[in-house]
């Protein structure tokens, strides 16, 4: 796991070392939820390239390589380098955890509310690493792209601007359509992936019947939930915080894709296996609950529904059904270097250490 520090979460650019507890907890993570050791690297890089070349130099020493904390748009160019440069899976958590994880939930939400995602107009405010990677995730997995509308700090991404980067000019449409309010009308889903709040109660009024908020902005979202279901009683919604349901959390998916990866030794972390997490997880969260889930956050009732889109993190069967998903994936898709494992689908953590 290597990070060059520019952007820590909720704090910004302040330099590789400033990286290093984010990295250490969640090399934690890694271990605990998937039974991979992790090393943190925190590189003083004076530019992508220099960045780039290190993780390059160094990568024949690992089995795969999670990019961390790194600012957009150098994420992009820093993330496709490696991959093409080398033979390990290479993956950028937050971009590709955050979608994986919120496509999951959103799907869910869709089918929930009556909707589909070839049909949902949806609006995303932010136009960031993560946002940019949910957004072309939901397209590989079957949003229309003439319905999506990505909103930044000068407003609606449409074609007549020329202040764009390549990233985000693919998602500008020619339209009228210039703030948040406007790109809201009649909308079915709201993606913030931006700052805190953002999103008010009168543009949450604008949207369609059965809205699907996803303020995921932490600490704090971009509409409270509180606020956001006074407004609205037809409201679905999710955070990045544990304290509220349907949490979008990136440990969902993270420490089980590397899992699936590693264990066939694939060369990269393709479309194809991101596409196959995402619909693992979207289905194990219809599936009954076990109650030492439920024990695990305070005895709750955990049924698919409105207020239960995403499995919770405790939930023992996600490495059983990720990694498993993912690995499948990899072979399908001929990125894989060994076979299906013997000791795949795991039941456990403890799987790992006895295949």
């Amino acid at each position: 796991m290597i990070s060059d520090g520019t952007a820590i979460l909720g704090l910004g650019n302040l330099g590789p070392l400033a990286s290093k507890p984010v990295m250490e907890g969640k090399g934690v993570l890694f271990k605990r939820f998937a039974g991979i050791d992790v090393f943190d690297i925190e590189v003083d890089s004076e530019s992508p390239q220099a960045f780039i070349d290190t993780v390059k130099r160094i990568s024949i020493t690992f089995g795969g390589i999670n990019l961390e904390d790194i600012k957009a748009p150098e994420c992009f160019e820093i993330e496709r380098a490696l991959i093409e440069q080398c033979d390990i899976p290479v993956f950028h958590d937050d971009q590709h955890g955050t979608a994986i994880v919120t496509a999951a939930g959103m799907i869910n939400a869709l089918e929930i509310a009556g909707k589909t995602l070839p049909e949902a107009k949806i609006v995303c405010l932010g136009a960031g690493a993560a946002a940019i990677s949910c957004m072309k995730l939901l397209v590989s997995m079957g949003a229309k792209i003439e319905n999506i509308f990505m909103v930044d700090r000068t407003g609606v991404i449409h074609s007549g601007r020329d202040d764009l980067n390549q990233y985000k000019a693919v998602f500008a449409h020619a339209t009228d359509k210039r703030t948040l309010s406007d790109a809201l009308q009649g909308a079915d889903v709201f993606v913030g992936l931006s700052g805190p709040n953002l999103l008010s109660a009168e543009n949450l009024l604008l949207m369609a019947a059965n809205p699907i908020v996803f303020a995921c902005s932490n600490p704090d979202p971009e509409i409270a939930p509180e606020l956001a279901h006074a407004t609205r009683n037809d409201v679905i919604m999710a955070t990045g915080r544990s304290d509220y349901p349907n949490q979008v959390n990136n440990v969902l998916g993270f420490p089980f894709i590397f899992r699936g990866a590693l264990d066939v030794r694939a060369k990269r972390i393709n479309e194809e296996m991101k596409v196959a997490a995402a619909n693992a997880l979207r289905e194990l969260a219809k599936l009954p609950v076990p109650q030492e889930v439920c024990d695990a956050y305070g005895g709750i009732q955990l049924e698919f529904g409105r207020e239960y889109i995403i499995p919770k993190p405790m939930d023992a069967r996600l490495i059983t059904v990720i990694s498993d998903a993912v690995a499948k994936a990899a072979i399908e898709s001929g990125v894989a270097t060994l076979p299906y494992p013997k000791n795949y689908p795991l039941k456990s953590v403890d799987d790992v250490f006895n295949g």
